[in-house]
């Protein structure tokens, strides 16, 4: 049917194009609906955060497509939700978070065995590779999972300002784990709360409610949650639906001339490697506290070789017409104008026109593209051609993307609890 319906609509007939075989049940990892349950509490309870005012959902909310709906996030110091957060003046923060906050969509899938932007915590053959080394802790289900371990321990996101609480204390004294260490701290408040102490005995029995029990919840909330397998798009690849023909014409630039699929290749249109794209960066970057740059050097910071200089992950594109702002920075609040610039990098390099969503504060977000010897770097790193889009391109290319819209997924199985067991208010 699809090759049938694409030879009769399209220039380009579909034999010559590649297209992903529809998404199964079998690409999805099986979850238990008691721990989803629990799961549902725990990532939308504040009480995993340092000062018990931030929860996964601060950050991962589905109003904004699973993100913030900021260029750069704003956890700890910030009050308010998506672009209505406000650094706090009574307690501003130190540094906005330096990369997009990525959206959670299909993360249960088989195939995600690297997360985060740089890819520095990886699924392998030996197991779970993390910046924590031999300290991480042991246990954890899947990547998913042992992904959790990091925004609690960010002063920025969720663990709070020196000298704030008790977890941040912790995390700058270097006790991450073990008796006494952040993650325990964070466990033994779950531990206190009665009902948590009934719904872990109900989902997980025998298990003693530990960091990486929690996070094991917290995962398996996600990868069922936000499942997103059921857009008009997958309903064309299983042959139950059509699509527009400007999404047609779409579909044959982005599989065809285009080369989008070049890299946004499978089932979820990444695969998964990492390319210099040569995105604007802004914000703090991603610095040691020894190093005083704000630039980001993305995958090299993981690799340590010269080649992944400005090098990030490739992101998924199931509901990306919604999970703005664009760029591993956020450096594009308009998703048209990053496909313009994302084609054409070069030259988008020497005119970017800086539209952004970031909260105010005292903050130096634009000394790298102030500084033309690092926008020169940026270029340098790029690899193929520039490629300029007519507007009737990028318009095709939109009504494409718009097919990978999945409104079940976003509005979520479960939605938002009314209430969590810590009794703090829920983001909503």
């Amino acid at each position: 049917m699809r090759a049938l319906l694409l030879s009769l609509t399209l220039a380009l007939p579909a034999a010559a194009m590649e297209f992903p075989a529809p998404v199964a049940d079998d690409a999805y990892r099986e979850t238990d609906p008691e721990v989803v349950a629990l799961g549902r509490l725990l990532f939308w309870d504040p009480i995993l955060s340092g000062n018990r005012n931030i929860s996964c959902g601060t950050c991962h909310h589905p109003r904004f497509g699973t993100g913030d709906g900021l260029s750069l996030g704003m956890g700890e110091g910030g009050k308010g939700l998506g672009p209505d957060r406000v650094a706090d003046p009574e307690n501003p923060p130190e540094e906005r978070i330096p990369r997009n906050a990525p959206a959670l969509f299909n993360l249960g899938a088989k195939e995600f065995t690297v997360l985060f932007h740089d890819g520095r915590i990886e699924e392998t053959a030996e197991g779970l590779r993390t910046p924590m080394g031999r300290e991480m802790e042991q246990g954890f289900a899947t990547l998913l999972s042992a992904q959790t371990m990091f925004p609690v321990l960010s002063a920025d996101e969720m663990a709070g300002h020196y000298g704030e609480n008790e977890v941040s204390k912790a995390v700058r004294q270097g006790l991450i784990t073990g008796e006494g260490g952040a993650w325990d701290l964070l466990s033994a408040r779950v531990r206190a709360i009665p009902e948590y102490v009934e719904l872990f005995d109900a989902a997980m029995p025998g298990r003693e409610i530990g960091f990486t029990a929690i996070s094991d919840a917290i995962a398996e909330f996600v990868e069922h949650e936000w499942r997103s397998d059921t857009s008009p798009f997958d309903a064309w690849l299983r042959g139950d639906g059509t699509l527009p023909d400007e999404a047609l014409a779409g579909l044959e630039l982005f599989y065809g001339s285009a080369g989008c699929a070049t890299c946004h290749s499978g089932p979820f249109q990444t695969d998964h490697g990492f390319h210099a794209t040569g995105q604007p960066q802004l914000g703090p970057g991603k610095a040691a506290r020894f190093e005083d740059h704000a630039r980001d050097d993305g995958r090299m910071r993981v690799t340590g070789a010269e080649a992944d200089a400005y090098a990030f992950r490739t992101p998924a594109l199931r509901n990306v017409t919604r999970t703005g702002p664009w760029g591993h920075a956020g450096a594009y609040a308009d998703l048209a104008a990053f496909l313009r610039d994302h084609a054409a990098p070069r030259a988008a390099l020497a005119r970017y026109d800086r539209d952004v969503v970031l909260p105010a504060m005292e903050a130096e977000d634009w000394r790298v593209m102030d500084d033309p010897a690092q926008v020169t770097a940026l270029a340098a790193a790029i690899r193929g051609p520039d490629r300029v889009l007519s507007e009737a391109e990028v318009a095709a290319l939109m009504a494409f993307l718009a097919t990978l819209t999945d409104e079940a997924a976003l509005e979520g199985r479960l939605g938002i609890p009314a209430t969590v067991p810590s009794g703090l208010p829920v983001d909503r």
